[in-house]
């Protein structure tokens, strides 16, 4: 054998090891190794789980009517106003151009304000600004809404689950019965014992007398509201008569803040809002007194200030 046949032998039998481990791997594509054997068998064999769909029921169709209900947020009170909703399930949009509310105990139709689209299957709320003077002992008949629009004016029966016209009419009654004998107004004044945090404030109650004889008023109590709460007792009582020919009469209320955090002052639209509970010739009631924009302002600073918030 010559030297270069000899060579060539050699160089094949250095390569038949690698040829036999490349075989071995390669060989045999749909039989796998241990390693892969187990890993196949520990895969899930069934089919993947669906998710059905839930059939939301169709919409029913609409009644081709329009709809009306009464109702009031504390803005609205404190605004002095009410809001009718229109629902409007028909299959158009409709603009009303004109809105009326006629009421027994209202001495002439409420015209709605804020008039705009109302769109098909949508509804929308109208103010109804409530007249300073209902014409009280009236019987409440059934109340209607009045909606003009395209041309063409529908009467609708309208709802109030809350009775907030009847609140508003024995409310506004009493508050003008009491009038006949003295206005009642908190001073817009808001004196405090010391200045910074922990001092304590007084309120004033100014119950001013129309002259007339014949008729008292005793203010029994005054509720705190959200910021404010009596100092130094759980409410205030000061159980004062005041008759129609009476002087002046000045009630002062200590105060302090009921709560010190920021919520409550950025809720404030209720916070100079009092509940007073009196006797009217024997007879009781109750109203709310509402703090004028000046009063309200430097009740608010002096809580800021008590609370030690604008240190």
């Amino acid at each position: 054998m010559t030297s270069s046949s000899r060579r060539r032998v050699v160089g094949l039998l250095l390569l038949a090891p690698c040829l036999s481990l490349v075989v071995s791997s390669c060989g045999s594509g749909d039989q796998p190794s241990g390693a892969t054997r187990s890993a196949a068998s520990a895969s899930p064999s069934g089919p993947v789980p669906t998710l059905t769909p839930v059939k939301v029921p169709p919409k029913p169709p609409p009644t081709g009517k329009l709809l009306a209900d009464l109702r009031q947020s504390s803005r609205d009170a404190a605004l002095g106003r009410m809001e009718v909703w229109i629902a409007n399930d028909t299959r158009r949009d409709i603009t009303p151009t004109r809105i009326a509310y006629a009421d027994p105990r209202f001495r002439r139709p409420v015209p709605g304000d804020r008039l705009r689209l109302d769109p098909s299957r949508s509804e929308r709320g109208f103010p109804l600004y409530l007249p300073s003077r209902p014409v009280c002992g009236a019987e409440p008949g059934p109340p209607r809404i009045r909606v003009t629009y395209a041309g063409r004016t529908l009467e609708l029966r309208v709802t109030d689950g809350n009775d907030i016209v009847a609140r508003y009419v024995a409310r506004r009654c009493l508050e003008l019965a009491v009038q006949r004998v003295a206005g009642l107004a908190f001073a817009d004044e808001v004196p405090a014992d010391h200045a910074g945090r922990d001092s304590t404030g007084t309120l004033t109650l100014v119950a001013t007398p129309t002259g007339a004889p014949g008729h008292s008023l005793r203010i029994d109590s005054v509720g705190g509201t959200p910021l404010f709460s009596a100092a130094g007792t759980s409410s205030w009582t000061p159980g004062t008569t005041v008759r129609g020919d009476d002087p002046v009469t000045r009630i002062d209320l200590p105060i302090q803040p009921a709560r010190c955090d920021d919520h409550v002052f950025l809720e404030a639209a209720g916070a100079t809002a009092f509940l007073v509970r009196l006797h009217l010739d024997g007879k009781p009631g109750q109203l709310v007194i509402r703090m004028s924009p000046a009063g309200a302002s430097n009740a608010i600073s002096f809580a800021r200030e008590s609370c030690g918030l604008d240190d």
